[in-house]
Protein backbone atom coordinates (compact mmCIF):
# COMPACT_ATOMS: atom_id res chain seq x y z
CA UNK A 1 0.00 0.00 0.00
CA UNK A 2 2.51 2.18 0.95
CA UNK A 3 4.35 1.96 -2.46
CA UNK A 4 1.19 2.57 -4.45
CA UNK A 5 0.93 5.60 -2.32
CA UNK A 6 4.22 6.88 -3.32
CA UNK A 7 3.82 6.39 -7.14
CA UNK A 8 -0.16 8.36 -7.11
CA UNK A 9 2.11 11.13 -5.31
CA UNK A 10 4.81 11.15 -7.93
CA UNK A 11 2.19 11.23 -10.73
CA UNK A 12 0.33 14.44 -9.18
CA UNK A 13 3.68 16.18 -8.67
CA UNK A 14 4.38 15.88 -11.99
CA UNK A 15 1.15 16.86 -13.47
CA UNK A 16 1.19 20.06 -11.05
CA UNK A 17 4.92 20.62 -12.64
CA UNK A 18 3.56 20.42 -16.18
CA UNK A 19 1.20 22.11 -15.79
CA UNK A 20 3.34 25.34 -14.41
CA UNK A 21 5.51 24.88 -17.95
CA UNK A 22 2.64 24.93 -19.57
CA UNK A 23 1.51 28.28 -18.44
CA UNK A 24 4.74 29.63 -18.21
CA UNK A 25 5.23 28.85 -21.98
CA UNK A 26 1.46 30.80 -22.49
CA UNK A 27 3.06 33.83 -20.70
CA UNK A 28 5.81 33.93 -22.90
CA UNK A 29 3.94 33.46 -26.37
CA UNK A 30 1.43 36.29 -24.70
CA UNK A 31 4.54 38.63 -24.36
CA UNK A 32 6.24 38.08 -27.46
CA UNK A 33 2.82 38.53 -29.58
CA UNK A 34 2.37 41.89 -27.11
CA UNK A 35 5.81 43.22 -28.25
CA UNK A 36 5.36 42.04 -31.93
CA UNK A 37 1.82 44.20 -31.85
CA UNK A 38 3.68 47.19 -30.14
CA UNK A 39 6.55 47.00 -32.73
CA UNK A 40 4.06 47.03 -35.87
CA UNK A 41 2.48 50.07 -34.27
CA UNK A 42 5.73 52.06 -33.82
CA UNK A 43 6.66 51.27 -37.44
CA UNK A 44 3.24 52.35 -38.72
CA UNK A 45 3.38 55.55 -37.04
CA UNK A 46 7.13 56.03 -38.50
CA UNK A 47 6.08 55.08 -41.65
CA UNK A 48 3.31 57.63 -41.35
CA UNK A 49 5.34 60.51 -40.27
CA UNK A 50 9.09 59.76 -42.31
CA UNK A 51 7.89 59.00 -46.02
CA UNK A 52 11.57 58.13 -46.62
CA UNK A 53 13.82 55.51 -45.10
CA UNK A 54 17.42 57.37 -43.62
CA UNK A 55 20.63 56.15 -42.40
CA UNK A 56 20.78 57.02 -38.47
CA UNK A 57 23.85 59.05 -39.41
CA UNK A 58 21.66 61.50 -41.37
CA UNK A 59 18.81 61.21 -39.30
CA UNK A 60 20.99 63.05 -36.73
CA UNK A 61 22.24 65.96 -39.11
CA UNK A 62 20.48 69.42 -39.00
CA UNK A 63 20.11 71.78 -40.97
CA UNK A 64 23.27 74.82 -40.61
CA UNK A 65 21.23 78.22 -41.34
CA UNK A 66 23.66 80.50 -43.48
CA UNK A 67 23.55 83.07 -40.67
CA UNK A 68 25.47 80.60 -39.00
CA UNK A 69 28.10 79.83 -41.35
CA UNK A 70 28.57 83.45 -41.84
CA UNK A 71 28.87 84.11 -38.02
CA UNK A 72 31.82 80.96 -38.08
CA UNK A 73 33.76 82.85 -41.23
CA UNK A 74 33.58 85.86 -39.29
CA UNK A 75 35.61 84.70 -35.87
CA UNK A 76 38.05 82.99 -38.30
CA UNK A 77 38.87 86.12 -40.28
CA UNK A 78 38.64 87.69 -36.36
CA UNK A 79 41.56 84.96 -35.17
CA UNK A 80 43.25 85.48 -37.92
CA UNK A 81 43.20 89.86 -37.39
CA UNK A 82 43.69 88.93 -34.31
CA UNK A 83 46.78 87.46 -34.31
CA UNK A 84 48.39 90.12 -36.70
CA UNK A 85 47.57 92.47 -33.98
CA UNK A 86 49.60 90.69 -31.23
CA UNK A 87 52.77 90.71 -33.22
CA UNK A 88 51.69 95.18 -33.86
CA UNK A 89 51.07 95.21 -29.70
CA UNK A 90 54.22 92.96 -28.52
CA UNK A 91 56.41 94.85 -31.14
CA UNK A 92 55.41 98.20 -31.61
CA UNK A 93 57.55 100.39 -33.63
CA UNK A 94 60.50 97.65 -32.82
CA UNK A 95 60.47 95.15 -35.57
CA UNK A 96 63.20 92.97 -34.83
CA UNK A 97 63.86 89.25 -33.76
CA UNK A 98 63.75 89.64 -29.85
CA UNK A 99 60.27 91.32 -30.17
CA UNK A 100 59.04 88.54 -32.95
CA UNK A 101 60.09 85.44 -30.49
CA UNK A 102 58.69 87.84 -27.68
CA UNK A 103 55.20 87.28 -29.52
CA UNK A 104 55.23 83.85 -29.85
CA UNK A 105 55.56 83.69 -26.35
CA UNK A 106 52.64 85.60 -25.61
CA UNK A 107 50.42 83.25 -27.80
CA UNK A 108 52.23 79.84 -26.20
CA UNK A 109 51.92 81.65 -22.61
CA UNK A 110 48.37 82.35 -23.34
CA UNK A 111 46.86 79.37 -24.12
CA UNK A 112 48.05 76.03 -23.02
CA UNK A 113 45.97 74.08 -25.13
CA UNK A 114 47.08 75.88 -28.62
CA UNK A 115 43.90 76.74 -29.96
CA UNK A 116 44.02 78.80 -32.87
CA UNK A 117 47.48 77.76 -33.98
CA UNK A 118 47.46 77.49 -37.48
CA UNK A 119 46.22 80.69 -37.75
CA UNK A 120 48.79 81.93 -35.89
CA UNK A 121 51.33 79.98 -37.54
CA UNK A 122 50.04 81.36 -41.06
CA UNK A 123 50.04 84.88 -39.58
CA UNK A 124 53.57 84.65 -38.54
CA UNK A 125 54.75 83.62 -41.86
CA UNK A 126 53.64 86.66 -43.76
CA UNK A 127 55.00 88.87 -40.76
CA UNK A 128 58.22 87.50 -41.36
CA UNK A 129 59.83 89.68 -43.87
CA UNK A 130 58.51 92.69 -41.98
CA UNK A 131 60.74 91.58 -39.05
CA UNK A 132 63.82 90.43 -40.78
CA UNK A 133 63.67 86.82 -39.40
CA UNK A 134 62.70 85.07 -43.33
CA UNK A 135 66.37 83.72 -43.56
CA UNK A 136 66.79 82.75 -39.74
CA UNK A 137 66.08 78.66 -38.94
CA UNK A 138 65.86 78.94 -35.35
CA UNK A 139 62.57 81.33 -35.40
CA UNK A 140 61.50 78.69 -38.20
CA UNK A 141 61.93 76.06 -35.70
CA UNK A 142 60.56 78.12 -32.92
CA UNK A 143 57.46 78.21 -35.31
CA UNK A 144 57.09 74.27 -34.78
CA UNK A 145 57.48 74.26 -31.91
CA UNK A 146 53.78 76.23 -31.56
CA UNK A 147 52.27 72.61 -32.77
CA UNK A 148 51.04 70.48 -30.04
CA UNK A 149 53.38 67.45 -29.73
CA UNK A 150 51.81 63.96 -30.35
CA UNK A 151 48.64 64.75 -31.28
CA UNK A 152 48.52 64.82 -35.04
CA UNK A 153 50.88 61.58 -35.25
CA UNK A 154 48.72 58.23 -37.01
CA UNK A 155 48.22 55.65 -34.54
CA UNK A 156 47.10 53.34 -37.45
CA UNK A 157 47.93 51.96 -40.62
CA UNK A 158 44.14 53.59 -41.85
CA UNK A 159 45.03 57.13 -40.03
CA UNK A 160 48.26 57.59 -41.96
CA UNK A 161 46.36 56.41 -44.92
CA UNK A 162 43.57 59.08 -45.00
CA UNK A 163 45.90 61.33 -44.27
CA UNK A 164 45.50 62.04 -40.24
CA UNK A 165 44.89 66.16 -39.53
CA UNK A 166 45.06 67.31 -43.39
CA UNK A 167 44.92 71.35 -41.99
CA UNK A 168 47.71 71.07 -39.55
CA UNK A 169 49.69 68.83 -41.98
CA UNK A 170 49.26 71.14 -44.60
CA UNK A 171 50.30 74.13 -42.41
CA UNK A 172 53.76 72.37 -41.80
CA UNK A 173 54.23 72.27 -45.14
CA UNK A 174 53.81 75.26 -45.73
CA UNK A 175 56.41 76.63 -43.31
CA UNK A 176 58.79 73.85 -45.03
CA UNK A 177 58.19 75.41 -48.17
CA UNK A 178 58.74 79.01 -46.99
CA UNK A 179 62.26 77.74 -45.94
CA UNK A 180 62.62 76.11 -49.22
CA UNK A 181 62.03 79.57 -51.07
CA UNK A 182 64.76 81.14 -49.27
CA UNK A 183 67.36 78.70 -49.47
CA UNK A 184 67.39 77.76 -46.09
CA UNK A 185 68.43 74.21 -44.95
CA UNK A 186 66.51 72.30 -42.12
CA UNK A 187 69.04 70.42 -39.43
CA UNK A 188 68.56 67.75 -36.91
CA UNK A 189 66.22 69.56 -34.74
CA UNK A 190 63.18 70.38 -37.34
CA UNK A 191 63.59 66.64 -37.53
CA UNK A 192 63.12 65.43 -34.25
CA UNK A 193 60.52 68.45 -33.76
CA UNK A 194 58.55 67.34 -36.76
CA UNK A 195 59.04 63.84 -36.01
CA UNK A 196 57.41 64.91 -32.48
CA UNK A 197 54.28 66.40 -34.01
CA UNK A 198 53.47 64.29 -36.99
CA UNK A 199 54.87 61.16 -37.35
CA UNK A 200 57.93 60.31 -39.27
CA UNK A 201 55.48 58.59 -42.52
CA UNK A 202 53.67 62.17 -42.84
CA UNK A 203 53.57 64.40 -45.36
CA UNK A 204 55.88 67.54 -43.83
CA UNK A 205 58.24 64.68 -42.83
CA UNK A 206 58.20 63.65 -46.53
CA UNK A 207 58.92 67.54 -47.36
CA UNK A 208 61.80 67.30 -45.47
CA UNK A 209 63.52 64.40 -47.00
CA UNK A 210 62.73 66.12 -50.20
CA UNK A 211 64.87 69.37 -49.37
CA UNK A 212 67.68 67.09 -47.99
CA UNK A 213 67.95 65.52 -51.13
CA UNK A 214 67.75 68.45 -53.59
CA UNK A 215 69.42 71.32 -51.63
CA UNK A 216 72.90 69.71 -51.58
CA UNK A 217 72.31 69.38 -55.53
CA UNK A 218 71.45 72.18 -56.31
CA UNK A 219 73.54 74.45 -53.51
CA UNK A 220 76.49 75.09 -56.12
CA UNK A 221 75.31 74.40 -59.23
CA UNK A 222 75.55 78.16 -60.43
CA UNK A 223 79.03 79.01 -61.03
CA UNK A 224 78.36 82.65 -61.11
CA UNK A 225 76.16 83.04 -57.49
CA UNK A 226 75.12 86.43 -56.18
CA UNK A 227 75.85 86.85 -52.63
CA UNK A 228 73.10 87.33 -50.17
CA UNK A 229 73.73 90.38 -48.41
CA UNK A 230 74.59 92.82 -52.07
CA UNK A 231 77.09 95.82 -51.13
CA UNK A 232 75.12 98.99 -49.67
CA UNK A 233 77.81 101.80 -51.38
CA UNK A 234 76.12 102.45 -54.99
CA UNK A 235 79.55 102.31 -56.43
CA UNK A 236 80.57 98.89 -55.09
CA UNK A 237 76.87 97.71 -56.24
CA UNK A 238 77.66 99.29 -59.72
CA UNK A 239 81.00 97.67 -59.73
CA UNK A 240 79.97 94.08 -58.94
CA UNK A 241 77.02 94.49 -61.34
CA UNK A 242 79.19 95.25 -64.44
CA UNK A 243 81.73 92.67 -63.70
CA UNK A 244 79.43 90.19 -63.65
CA UNK A 245 78.11 91.25 -67.06
CA UNK A 246 81.46 91.13 -68.52
CA UNK A 247 82.60 88.82 -70.97
CA UNK A 248 86.12 88.75 -70.58
CA UNK A 249 88.47 88.77 -67.78
CA UNK A 250 90.98 91.48 -68.85
CA UNK A 251 88.68 94.08 -68.63
CA UNK A 252 89.01 97.07 -66.07
CA UNK A 253 86.57 98.85 -64.10
CA UNK A 254 87.51 102.52 -63.74
CA UNK A 255 85.09 105.34 -61.40
CA UNK A 256 84.96 108.65 -63.23
CA UNK A 257 83.34 109.98 -60.35
CA UNK A 258 81.69 109.52 -56.88
CA UNK A 259 78.54 110.82 -55.47
CA UNK A 260 79.45 114.11 -53.77
CA UNK A 261 78.17 117.65 -53.45
CA UNK A 262 79.44 120.61 -54.75
CA UNK A 263 78.73 124.75 -54.49
CA UNK A 264 78.04 126.36 -57.40
CA UNK A 265 78.54 130.22 -58.24
CA UNK A 266 75.99 130.93 -56.76
CA UNK A 267 75.70 129.20 -53.99
CA UNK A 268 73.57 126.33 -54.53
CA UNK A 269 74.51 122.72 -53.24
CA UNK A 270 74.48 120.85 -56.33
CA UNK A 271 74.91 117.26 -55.85
CA UNK A 272 77.05 114.97 -58.38
CA UNK A 273 75.91 111.68 -59.38
CA UNK A 274 77.99 108.51 -59.38
CA UNK A 275 80.04 107.14 -62.89
CA UNK A 276 81.43 103.79 -63.68
CA UNK A 277 82.68 103.14 -66.64
CA UNK A 278 82.65 98.82 -66.47
CA UNK A 279 85.82 97.36 -66.85
CA UNK A 280 83.51 95.38 -69.70
CA UNK A 281 86.08 97.55 -71.89
CA UNK A 282 88.72 94.83 -72.94
CA UNK A 283 91.54 95.23 -75.52
CA UNK A 284 89.56 92.98 -77.99
CA UNK A 285 86.88 96.20 -77.64
CA UNK A 286 89.15 98.87 -77.84
CA UNK A 287 90.63 97.29 -81.43
CA UNK A 288 87.13 97.34 -82.51
CA UNK A 289 86.22 100.98 -81.69
CA UNK A 290 89.81 101.99 -83.19
CA UNK A 291 88.88 100.49 -86.44
CA UNK A 292 85.23 102.00 -86.38
CA UNK A 293 85.04 103.61 -89.44
CA UNK A 294 84.27 107.77 -88.34
CA UNK A 295 81.68 108.80 -90.28
CA UNK A 296 79.47 106.01 -88.91
CA UNK A 297 77.73 107.39 -85.46
CA UNK A 298 77.43 105.81 -82.28
CA UNK A 299 74.27 105.02 -79.77
CA UNK A 300 74.43 105.75 -76.10
CA UNK A 301 71.30 103.15 -75.76
CA UNK A 302 69.53 102.73 -72.36
CA UNK A 303 68.66 102.13 -69.56
CA UNK A 304 68.67 98.35 -69.24
CA UNK A 305 67.27 96.79 -65.92
CA UNK A 306 69.43 93.92 -64.58
CA UNK A 307 68.06 92.22 -61.23
CA UNK A 308 70.47 91.23 -58.20
CA UNK A 309 67.92 88.90 -56.30
CA UNK A 310 65.59 91.82 -54.88
CA UNK A 311 67.49 94.89 -56.20
CA UNK A 312 67.16 96.57 -59.73
CA UNK A 313 69.96 98.41 -60.94
CA UNK A 314 70.16 100.10 -64.73
CA UNK A 315 73.04 100.39 -67.31
CA UNK A 316 73.88 102.05 -70.32
CA UNK A 317 75.59 100.59 -73.71
CA UNK A 318 78.01 103.02 -76.20
CA UNK A 319 77.26 100.78 -79.46
CA UNK A 320 77.26 100.82 -82.96
CA UNK A 321 75.02 99.72 -85.99
CA UNK A 322 75.86 96.20 -87.53
CA UNK A 323 78.74 96.77 -90.74
CA UNK A 324 76.84 95.86 -94.36
CA UNK A 325 77.27 92.68 -95.49
CA UNK A 326 79.49 93.85 -98.38
CA UNK A 327 81.84 95.53 -96.00
CA UNK A 328 82.32 92.25 -93.84
CA UNK A 329 86.08 90.47 -94.43
CA UNK A 330 86.05 86.64 -94.34
CA UNK A 331 88.46 86.34 -90.75
CA UNK A 332 90.16 83.09 -90.03
CA UNK A 333 88.85 81.79 -86.14
CA UNK A 334 91.41 81.48 -83.71
CA UNK A 335 90.89 77.45 -82.44
CA UNK A 336 91.73 77.93 -79.38
CA UNK A 337 89.38 81.18 -78.61
CA UNK A 338 86.66 79.02 -77.51
CA UNK A 339 87.06 74.88 -76.42
CA UNK A 340 83.85 74.55 -75.32
CA UNK A 341 81.59 75.59 -78.30
CA UNK A 342 84.18 75.70 -81.83
CA UNK A 343 83.09 77.74 -84.14
CA UNK A 344 84.38 75.13 -87.16
CA UNK A 345 85.06 71.48 -87.05
CA UNK A 346 88.06 69.62 -89.39
CA UNK A 347 86.85 65.94 -89.68
CA UNK A 348 88.17 63.17 -91.72
CA UNK A 349 85.28 61.21 -91.49
CA UNK A 350 82.88 58.52 -94.08
CA UNK A 351 80.46 61.02 -94.80
CA UNK A 352 77.33 59.54 -96.35
CA UNK A 353 75.72 61.28 -99.94
CA UNK A 354 72.46 62.65 -98.03
CA UNK A 355 74.96 64.01 -94.94
CA UNK A 356 74.87 67.95 -94.79
CA UNK A 357 78.46 68.93 -93.37
CA UNK A 358 77.61 72.54 -92.55
CA UNK A 359 75.95 73.98 -89.20
CA UNK A 360 72.52 75.29 -89.00
CA UNK A 361 73.36 78.79 -87.17
CA UNK A 362 70.82 81.11 -86.53
CA UNK A 363 72.36 84.55 -87.63
CA UNK A 364 71.56 87.69 -86.00
CA UNK A 365 72.74 90.93 -87.12
CA UNK A 366 73.77 93.04 -84.10
CA UNK A 367 76.20 95.79 -84.27
CA UNK A 368 79.45 95.78 -81.71
CA UNK A 369 78.89 97.04 -77.99
CA UNK A 370 82.55 98.95 -77.45
CA UNK A 371 81.79 99.66 -73.45
CA UNK A 372 78.94 100.22 -70.67
CA UNK A 373 78.15 102.19 -67.22
CA UNK A 374 76.38 102.59 -64.47
CA UNK A 375 75.48 106.07 -63.16
CA UNK A 376 73.73 107.43 -60.24
CA UNK A 377 71.47 109.89 -62.74
CA UNK A 378 70.49 108.79 -66.34
CA UNK A 379 70.57 112.37 -68.15
CA UNK A 380 72.50 113.02 -71.47
CA UNK A 381 74.88 115.44 -69.02
CA UNK A 382 76.11 112.75 -66.91
CA UNK A 383 76.74 110.47 -69.83
CA UNK A 384 78.67 113.16 -71.59
CA UNK A 385 80.68 113.30 -68.60
CA UNK A 386 81.45 109.52 -69.51
CA UNK A 387 82.19 109.91 -73.25
CA UNK A 388 84.65 112.48 -72.38
CA UNK A 389 86.32 110.00 -70.05
CA UNK A 390 86.73 107.27 -72.62
CA UNK A 391 88.48 109.46 -74.86
CA UNK A 392 91.54 109.50 -73.00
CA UNK A 393 91.90 106.09 -73.79
CA UNK A 394 89.77 105.85 -77.11
CA UNK A 395 90.86 108.93 -79.04
CA UNK A 396 88.61 108.29 -82.14
CA UNK A 397 85.31 109.05 -80.25
CA UNK A 398 86.38 113.06 -80.85
CA UNK A 399 85.74 112.11 -84.55
CA UNK A 400 82.70 110.23 -84.44
CA UNK A 401 79.23 111.63 -84.24
CA UNK A 402 77.60 110.00 -80.73
CA UNK A 403 73.75 110.22 -80.56
CA UNK A 404 71.46 108.96 -77.42
CA UNK A 405 68.86 106.55 -77.81
CA UNK A 406 67.40 106.55 -74.12
CA UNK A 407 64.42 105.85 -73.00
CA UNK A 408 61.62 108.14 -70.99
CA UNK A 409 60.81 107.91 -67.94
CA UNK A 410 62.85 107.61 -64.74
CA UNK A 411 65.46 104.30 -64.18
CA UNK A 412 63.64 102.34 -62.13
CA UNK A 413 60.79 99.98 -62.96
CA UNK A 414 56.93 100.77 -62.00
CA UNK A 415 54.53 97.59 -60.91
CA UNK A 416 51.44 97.00 -62.36
CA UNK A 417 48.91 99.13 -60.22
CA UNK A 418 50.92 101.61 -60.51
CA UNK A 419 50.92 101.80 -64.03
CA UNK A 420 47.40 101.00 -63.91
CA UNK A 421 47.00 104.64 -61.64
CA UNK A 422 49.08 106.39 -63.95
CA UNK A 423 47.28 105.37 -67.15
CA UNK A 424 43.84 106.40 -65.30
CA UNK A 425 45.57 109.58 -64.09
CA UNK A 426 45.92 110.08 -68.08
CA UNK A 427 42.77 109.14 -69.01
CA UNK A 428 41.36 110.99 -66.17
CA UNK A 429 43.73 114.39 -67.55
CA UNK A 430 42.35 114.04 -70.96
CA UNK A 431 38.75 113.90 -70.20
CA UNK A 432 39.07 117.14 -68.16
CA UNK A 433 40.91 118.47 -71.44
CA UNK A 434 38.37 117.93 -73.61
CA UNK A 435 35.43 118.91 -71.53
CA UNK A 436 37.58 122.05 -71.18
CA UNK A 437 38.04 122.51 -74.71
CA UNK A 438 33.70 121.81 -75.49
CA UNK A 439 33.03 124.54 -73.33
CA UNK A 440 35.26 127.12 -74.55
CA UNK A 441 33.73 126.13 -77.81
Amino acid sequence: MTSVRILLRLQGLRQVGSSRRCAAQHRILLQSALCLQSSRLRNARQQVIKHFHSSPACAKKTSVPAAELFNEDKTKNSSALAHVDLFDHVAGEFKTKAMFNKAIDVYVKSDVRRRGHVEFIYAALKRMPEFGVERDLAVYNKLLDVFPKEVFVPRNFIQRMFNHYPRQQECGVQILEQMENYGIMPNVETKVLLVQIFGEKSHPMRKYQRILYWFPKFKHLNPFPVPQELPADPVDLARFSLTRIADDLDAEVTVYQVTSTDVSESGEHVSLPHIVEPGIQSPNQMELLAKHDPKQPVFIEGPFPLWLRKTCVHYYVLRADPSPHEEKEACSYDPESCLYYPRSLDLDLDRDVGDDETFDVDTCDEGPVFAMCMTGRGDEATLNHWISGLQQKNAILGQVPTLFLLKSGTGTLQNPSDRDSGSRNEDTQSEDGRSKMEASG
